[in-house]
């Protein structure tokens, strides 16, 4: 299986035509106010219409209730749902049944105690994220540019397909990948020249990256 690029936080078409121009296979959008990627539904809307069919659309939300995800739905029309936030394993199940849609769980970490919660996400989830955990006093659980210790994927026995995310850049997508292996990786602000916005420049440094990293150990 090739490996799935995803560019997360796109908020504008010019970034967004930059990520699918680059090969990305999944675009981002995130639904979360205290983000400085966070979307309104009109442009939602807008943006969305441009990747349909050119990738797999990604709705990023933190701990929303239906009637925000049934907004999200409607305007996003995405192919995915990335439940970022604190979501128990009966919201991720309950979730699934209301929009029919396939669900990715984040899973925050930080020690190797972090992953004790991922056999019951496994079960209802269809992809895992995993991304560093925020500090405490993180207005925001996830594109703070942090790093974890991949080391504690290295030994991941998973069925479900997952991703990496948390500080990745184009310099060290490699080193995470070769680690963790991966099925994919995810980045945000490490296609940023500040924060929430993108670069298009970055965005094709790193999809170039990815993209020869996995040639490689496809050798």
């Amino acid at each position: 299986m090739s490996l799935l690029v995803k560019i997360c936080g796109l908020s504008t078409r010019e970034t967004l035509d930059a990520a699918l121009a680059a090969g990305a296979d999944m675009v981002g959008f995130v639904f979360f106010p205290p983000s400085p990627r966070h979307l309104s539904l009109e442009i939602a809307r807008d943006l969305g219409r441009l990747a349909k069919g050119r990738a797999a659309k990604v709705a990023l939300s933190v701990d929303a209730d239906d009637a925000t995800l049934e907004n999200i739905v409607e305007s996003l029309q995405p192919d995915l749902l990335q439940l970022h936030g604190k979501e128990t394993t009966a919201r991720v199940r309950d979730i699934k049944a209301k929009f029919g849609l396939p669900v990715m769980k984040v899973i925050a970490v930080e020690t190797p105690a972090d992953l004790a919660i991922l056999p019951g996400y496994a079960d209802v989830a269809d992809r895992i994220l995993f991304d560093a955990r925020a500090p405490g006093d993180a207005t925001r659980p996830g594109g703070l540019g942090a790093v974890f210790d991949w080391g504690l994927l290295a030994k991941l026995e998973l069925d479900l397909p997952y991703l990496v995310s948390g500080g990745l850049t184009a310099d060290n997508v490699a080193e995470a990948l070769a680690v963790t292996r991966a099925g994919g990786v995810d980045v945000s602000s490490g296609v940023e020249r500040a924060p929430g916005i993108k670069d298009p420049e970055m965005i094709q440094r790193f999809v170039r990256a990815a993209r020869a990293t996995e040639e490689l150990m496809a050798r």
